[in-house]
């Protein structure tokens, strides 16, 4: 048990020392691609499929979905939405 415990903290601390001097870009896709591998391998598993396509299938498309995203957010950092307050509040 404790060896577990040792490893896992290990590989976890290992994990998120990695991400560090990632640009934001990297880190959403490489985000994206672990959470859609999780989900593929979910699928997977769910559905009786084999494990290795879902984590493969999975991955990519929540490795495109974490880039799109990415450039959603930089879209909108550089082009902020119009705020509505300029409307008169009226007498």
């Amino acid at each position: 048990m404790k060896k577990t415990i040792l490893m896992l903290s290990t590989c976890s601390m290992l994990t998120l020392s990695a991400c560090s001097n990632m640009s934001d870009t990297s880190q959403r896709t490489l985000s994206g691609a672990a959470i859609g591998t999780a989900a593929g391998v979910g699928i997977g598993a769910l559905t009786g499929g084999g494990l290795l396509w879902g984590a493969a299938g999975g991955a990519a498309v929540g490795a495109v979905g974490g880039y799109v995203y990415d450039q959603y957010e930089k879209d909108k950092q550089k082009n902020p939405p119009k705020s509505n307050s300029s409307k008169s509040t009226g007498n």
